[in-house]
């Protein structure tokens, strides 16, 4: 295979157990470079588990999980430089400043020009006017476009978001949205999206995997998937899912 033609993420026989439970049982699937992909289920389906061996934080207690050819996390310091992570539910330290947690991150991801990306990143993600205010003193949707732009400070080629728009107005989130799609577009990044937005998930999304228990239920374009389960929604495929009803196969 030409290496343009392998997968950004490749997910084989995935597994991780616990103690008393298995947050991931068997999982299999490979993102091609360039695409938008969801990954839906609800609460314990074992998307956290699963982004979180894609980072490398966590070990799979068996299958592989490699990233742009990297084996995670074994050899995951040979691409984390090309990887990114955005969630709104990772605060950045309170008591710096907005220019001062982003050079922190910058310094720690190895960007050259600090400066000139910050300043870039401000303009683009309308940071300007707080640059200098302190990270704990800013508004949610503030946050969001900080946590955005620390997550694109060293143009990732692989970008993992978990639920980049909860708690934003619909303005807002729209926004952050609209950011997202123009970065995959010029930069061609691989992006994989948690999220329980369903709207968000059917706009942006080229392919969507659903879990359930640790497993994928199914795997599909929004198209087909609707197709499938004959709804007219994402949101009523999801419940479906959810609540074991029987799909109706199209014809």
């Amino acid at each position: 295979m030409d290496a343009s033609d392998s997968p950004a993420i490749a997910v084989d026989n995935l597994v991780k157990r616990y103690k008393t439970a298995t947050a991931v049982d068997g999982i299999s699937f490979r993102l091609a470079a360039g695409t938008i992909t969801g990954l839906l289920g609800g609460n314990g389906a074992g998307k956290t588990t699963t982004i979180a061996m894609i980072m490398g934080l966590v070990s799979p207690t068996s299958g592989t999980v490699q990233v742009l050819g990297a084996l995670m996390p074994k050899q995951r310091y040979r691409v984390l430089h090309r990887m990114n992570f955005e969630s709104p539910y990772v605060d950045m330290p309170m008591r710096l400043t907005v220019r001062q947690n982003l050079s922190v991150f910058a310094q720690l991801y190895g960007v050259a020009d600090i400066d000139g990306r910050i300043a870039t990143l401000a303009a683009a993600l309308d940071l300007t006017d707080f640059l200098d205010r302190p990270a704990g003193k800013l508004s949610a949707g503030q946050k969001t476009r900080v946590s955005l732009a620390k997550s694109l400070l060293n143009k990732p080629d692989v970008l993992l978001l978990d639920e980049p728009t909860a708690s934003l107005d619909p303005d807002t989130a729209d926004w952050v949205r609209t950011r997202l799609e123009r970065y995959r577009a010029e930069s061609g990044a691989t992006i994989l999206l948690a999220s329980h937005n369903m709207n968000e998930v059917e706009r942006m999304c080229e392919r969507v995997i659903i879990m359930k228990k640790g497993r994928i239920e199914d795997d599909d374009t929004p198209a087909g998937l609707l197709a499938r389960y004959s709804r007219e929604t994402l949101e009523d495929v999801f419940l479906d899912v959810a609540r074991g009803r029987d799909r109706e196969v199209a014809q």
